[in-house]
């Protein structure tokens, strides 16, 4: 009981502290030109979206960054390791994607940090993650116990933590088309991996991960008022970069990441949809869709934004809740 008591409330927290943000933010970016540039390949009902401010992820960030201040402040949660990798893994992904927003915004093109400088950045991080995680006494071991395998990766521990964390970080910023499509699918994706945490008892701190699970659900929901059809902001690449990252963060330290296929299942598909798309051009000299991510190629075949955005919520609600039975019960 005392455990769904401390999830609703982080829930809560986190979303009454967006809320209020959002209130405060969204005019403020509004006033300052913060604008997103749709661009010309897109159907003619996204061409009322240019000019719609961007960097909306700072709401959601802002929100669970003083949620998690103000619980360690008043001793609710506990300052270990592993949440300090969760926490300085989204901050730090967070800035990257400010970094690039803010030189698209400057440039006034779709064009940020180059792949390269990106690439830079998250290896920095990925070194860091690993540094600290070898520090707490854990050992660099990949374990997926349904097919019970124990393996230990050494120092190839931090490459594969990189790539992890390009791929999460890279399937949400591509699955970020549609109002209110990437927030409400990363929603659903930390509730499930909330739960997840909160039957993860061998890893240390694992309440306090679940409880920044559920603090960024709340966050998530409010943002989601600004950012569902019709958007007032958008979360730019200040927020994908951050909520893919933190994602597999997550999936690594309680040791689910098979689990992460599910939970963040449509991210998956978004991404291979452009990976088929590329090889079938390249191959067979014509698309296999209309246009990628596959939330494109649906809109192509005139089904209304709203009506996909449900349907993808639908899909990856099924994929995470099939996520936690096979993480947690099977």
């Amino acid at each position: 009981m005392l455990i769904l008591a401390k999830s609703v409330l982080s829930l809560m927290i986190g979303f009454l502290v967006s809320i209020i943000l959002g209130i405060i933010i969204v005019p403020m970016l509004r006033r300052s030109h913060i604008k997103q540039r749709v661009s010309i390949y897109l159907e003619d009902s996204h061409k009322k979206k240019d000019g719609t401010p961007t960097m909306g992820g700072i709401i959601f960030i802002l929100a669970v960054f003083i949620s998690i201040i103000t619980l360690l402040l008043f001793d609710k949660i506990e300052f270990t390791p592993n949440l300090f990798i969760v926490f300085f893994v989204f901050v730090s992904y967070a800035l990257i994607g400010f970094l690039d927003d803010y030189l698209s915004i400057k440039r006034r093109t779709n064009v940020g940090l180059t792949s390269l400088q990106k690439l830079f950045l998250q290896l920095v991080i990925a070194l860091v993650f690993f540094f600290i995680y070898m520090k707490s006494g854990n050992e660099p071991l990949l374990e997926i116990y349904t097919l019970n395998i124990k393996l230990n990766m050494g120092w190839f521990y931090g490459v594969y933590i990189l790539f992890v964390f390009v791929g999460g970080s890279n399937a949400v910023n591509l699955t970020d088309g549609l109002d209110g499509l990437a927030g409400g699918l990363s929603a659903i994706a930390f509730l499930a991996l909330g739960i997840i945490a909160w039957g993860s008892g061998w890893v240390s701190g694992y309440q306090d991960i679940a409880i920044f699970c559920f603090v960024l659900v709340g966050a998530l929901l409010g943002f989601l008022i600004f950012n569902t059809n019709p958007a007032k902001v958008f979360m730019g690449d200040t927020g994908s970069l951050a909520l893919g990252a933190t994602l597999a963060t997550i999936a690594i330290l309680t040791d689910h990441e098979i689990t992460l296929l599910a939970v963040m299942g449509v991210f998956i598909i978004e991404t291979l949809s452009v990976i088929l798309q590329v090889i079938w051009i390249k191959v067979f000299k014509h698309k296999l869709f209309l246009m990628t991510p596959l939330h494109h190629h649906f809109e192509k075949l005139g089904i209304d934004e709203r009506e996909i955005v449900k349907g993808f919520w639908v899909v990856g609600f099924i994929l995470a809740m099939a996520g936690i039975a096979f993480g947690v019960w099977i």
